[in-house]
C-alpha cells in the first residue's frame, strides 16, 4: 500500500512540474446564466466548456488580457440562456499594422 501512494505522490509531482496537470473545465449547460456569471465574477477568470472538445477561458474583466490581447464579449450556453454574456475572452489583435 505504501508503494502505491508513493507512486501517485510521484505522478502528481511529476504532472505539477510539468505543467501536465489540466485546469477543471466547467460546464455551462448545467447552470444558469446568472450561476454562471456569478461564478466568474467569484473566481476572477475560468475555464468554461459548452461540451467536452469547447472550451476556452473566460475573465471577469477585459483588463486581464496580456498587452498583445484584446478583451472581447464571452457569450456561452447555459441551461437556461442560449448565448449568455458571462465575461470577457482574450484574443490576439491584429498584427496587421497597415501603412503608417
Amino acid at each position: 500500500m505504501r508503494h502505491a501512494s508513493n507512486a501517485i505522490a510521484a505522478v502528481l509531482a511529476v504532472g505539477l512540474f510539468t505543467g501536465a496537470v489540466a485546469q477543471a473545465r466547467t460546464y455551462t449547460r448545467t447552470v444558469t446564466c446568472a450561476a454562471m456569471r456569478a461564478f466568474v465574477a467569484r473566481s476572477g477568470n475560468a475555464v468554461l466548456a459548452s461540451s467536452d472538445l469547447a472550451y476556452e477561458t473566460v475573465h471577469r474583466d477585459s483588463g486581464a488580457c496580456e498587452q498583445d490581447e484584446t478583451g472581447a464579449s464571452a457569450y456561452e450556453p447555459t441551461l437556461d440562456v442560449p448565448a449568455c454574456f458571462v465575461g470577457w475572452r482574450c484574443k490576439q489583435r491584429n498584427s496587421d499594422a497597415g501603412p503608417v
